[in-house]
């Protein structure tokens, strides 16, 4: 089962202003918001956070990051809130928006694969026995995007701690050996991801040289 954290009532107030907007509509780049028939309605709001990449953990260019302390990074940041927009039942585009000097405001409206792809996991979740925070954790290097399932359901949608007991969910598209739309711990998903991301050593580095 899913127990969201609420949205900053002003990032719901600047997408439904967007939405209200005859010309922010029209000028989105999402041909499924300029048809649609039925009222339209942003609803599931998910904190988006960003896996930081390895020039923010401490390491060299050409050099790995060092393991962390514990079983988990805690180098995530967030980036801004997500709602998925319906029309009638159905997911058909979502809207970012993003934390600015005057506090949280629109962003932008898309769609595409993902749209569907997290709907489909939010309703897969669901129907888990365990309560789980629904979050979104992007890992840019990759263009992965997963499900967060953070164990914590008391926490704020903005902490960035990961729990030993989380989940991540790849969306489909995932990156090629990596299964979408299937739980992963994520104390076994990072090191896949971290080794992925990391460029390999220079060559001539300490990281090469042999005795």
């Amino acid at each position: 089962m899913l127990r969201p954290s609420p949205a900053p009532a002003p990032a719901l107030r600047s997408v439904l202003a967007a939405l209200g907007s005859p010309s922010a509509v029209r000028e989105a780049r999402t041909p499924a918001l300029r048809t649609a028939q039925g009222p339209l309605s942003p609803e599931l709001p998910l904190p988006v956070h960003v896996l930081a990449s390895a020039e923010h953990t401490g390491a060299r260019p050409g050099q790995r990051p060092a393991p962390p302390a514990g079983p988990l990074p805690s180098h995530t940041r967030l980036t801004g809130w997500r709602f998925l927009v319906r029309d009638g039942e159905r997911a058909i585009a979502a809207a970012d928006t993003m934390l600015t000097p005057d506090g949280w405001a629109f962003s932008h409206f898309f769609e595409g694969p993902y749209v569907l792809a997290t709907e489909r996991a939010l309703m897969r979740a669901e129907a888990l026995a365990t309560p789980y925070q629904p979050r979104l954790l992007s890992v840019p290097e990759l263009y992965m995007l997963t499900l967060w399932l953070h164990a914590d359901t008391a926490a704020d949608g903005a902490s960035t701690e990961p729990g030993a007991a989380d989940l991540l969910v790849p969306l489909a598209p995932a990156p090629p050996g990596i299964a979408a739309d299937r739980p992963y711990r994520m104390a076994d998903l990072l090191p896949v991801i971290r080794t992925r991301r990391t460029p390999p050593p220079l060559l001539g580095s300490a990281a090469t040289a042999t005795a």
